[in-house]
């Protein structure tokens, strides 16, 4: 065993869920409307353009020109990211302000690994 390699967690545990064991129903429909969130190219570049924003937040009055959208637009797709988890709002005066859940993001890349590499390894876990 090298100094870097980690006993202490079993390879299944680090694994993605959809190579450890089948999803349940309940959490299969959670992770469907995230990602359902995310299969709008508008609703994704929004996303990234807040992620990549100074400070990581944006106000929905950066936001419309970039994606070419009017206001109402970009309101309603910032609420259904808003409602999936992956963006917090924050009310200043009249405008919203917008960040990224990293939280979020991090569990859904999460599900779709097949497998934890350790640095350098190439194996999982």
């Amino acid at each position: 065993m090298t100094a870097t390699q980690d006993t202490s967690t079993p390879a299944t545990a680090c694994c993605s869920p959809l190579v450890r064991e089948p999803l349940a129903a309940d959490e299969a429909r959670r992770l469907a409307a995230s990602f359902k969130a995310l299969a709008d190219p508008a609703r994704l570049r929004l996303l990234s353009l807040i992620a990549s924003h100074q400070g990581g937040e944006a106000c929905v009055c950066d936001l419309t020109e970039p994606v070419e959208l009017s206001q109402p637009t970009v309101s309603h797709h910032l609420k259904v990211l808003t409602d999936a988890g992956l963006l917090t709002r924050e009310q200043r005066g009249k405008w919203a302000h917008y960040s990224v859940v990293p939280q979020a993001l991090d569990a859904l890349g999460d599900v779709l690994r097949t497998a934890h590499r350790s640095a350098g390894s190439g194996t999982c876990c």
